[in-house]
């Protein structure tokens, strides 16, 4: 009944180009004051490679670089073997979702061993994007992996710590949809280091905890040209609001604002892919159905109606990524 009662402010009515434009800008502007904002100056990134390693058919860099004074995101760049270096390669950001971490994406199991084969729910998304021959960068989410509290550390596996730091977070009056997000643009700002990388065909990609980033990253961050989000986009009314999820998702009074397929509106007329599986309970798939819907007459607005691409699969709450890599190969 609050949901129904709650107008949504800036909501779209656009009906013209330039009345949807000039929305985007009052949206992104609200958007980035609800997640907390983000700090008026960067800090230097001071960016190190770690390690390096090769493998069969790629290069992989374990990298570090600041976000904040205070803050050191971890990650791995990933090479194929066969790029020439000479030549900028389209690259994507690849987000992980609760779990492991990082390492869940990019093929290392938790004693250090790699595995033999894409494996978990995520299906080693960042490998994939590897072999269809993008660079990859993908980093360590603040909460998950290796950027975990002590007590999480200790209690290893798939453990995280976004129930203190989230709740630590709002107390500060910020977010963690927002410190990700910021993470996710200072990972970008590490890209533009490296001469090997085409800032000018940048991708961002994640699966539920890591959608949720990517979703918010692409609709803040202009500079990404196409954002795959797997097992996140719906409508906050039949998810976020009426299930149980991690309080990382929440973000203080944005439904005075928006719907969910408002905010996916700020990505067009940039590319934008959805994929959901039938089964996935805790993001019901007729509600993506609804929001994908609503977000099509955004982009249609836009002229962008071939920038929005969605797929849906038979299985729960997993990266799939058959249509999403057509799709790249389109938009990037």
């Amino acid at each position: 009944q609050l949901y129904a009662e709650t107008p949504r402010q800036l909501a779209f009515q656009a009906t013209t180009i330039a009345e949807a434009e000039a929305w985007q800008v009052a949206l992104r502007a609200k958007l980035r004051e609800l997640v907390g904002g983000f700090p008026k100056e960067k800090c230097d990134l001071q960016p190190e490679v770690l390690e390096t390693r090769e493998f069969s058919g790629y290069i992989r860099e374990t990298v570090q670089f600041k976000s904040r004074s205070h803050s050191v995101i971890f990650g791995y760049f990933l090479s194929p073997k066969h790029f020439n270096s000479s030549t900028p390669n389209p690259t994507i950001l690849c987000l992980a979702g609760h779990g492991r971490g990082v390492d869940d994406i990019v093929g290392i199991e938790e004693d250090g061993s790699m595995r033999a084969e894409w494996g978990g729910y995520q299906n080693d998304f960042a490998l994939q994007c590897l072999a269809q021959g993008y660079s990859v960068l993908a980093i360590e989410q603040f909460g998950f992996g290796h950027r975990r509290d002590a007590v999480a550390h200790q209690k290893g596996g798939g453990s995280s710590s976004c129930q203190p730091s989230a709740g630590a977070a709002l107390l500060l009056g910020h977010t963690m949809v927002g410190w990700r997000v910021y993470d996710a643009m200072r990972a970008f700002d590490y890209l533009g280091t490296r001469p090997e990388v085409d800032m000018k065909r940048l991708g961002i990609m994640g699966i539920s905890g890591g959608g949720t980033t990517t979703f918010f990253t692409a609709a803040i961050d202009t500079r990404i040209k196409a954002a795959v989000v797997s097992g996140y986009f719906n409508t906050f009314r039949d998810s976020i609001l009426s299930l149980s999820h991690c309080i990382d998702n929440y973000i203080p009074n944005v439904l005075q604002y928006a719907e969910m397929y408002d905010i996916a509106g700020l990505i067009a007329p940039r590319a934008l892919f959805i994929e959901s599986g039938t089964e996935d309970t805790i993001f019901p798939i007729e509600a993506t159905r609804f929001a994908v819907n609503k977000a099509k007459a955004i982009f249609n607005c836009f002229s962008a109606d071939d920038k929005l691409g969605f797929e849906v699969f038979e299985a729960g709450h997993s990266f799939y990524g058959v249509g999403a890599f057509e799709f790249l190969k389109r938009a990037l």
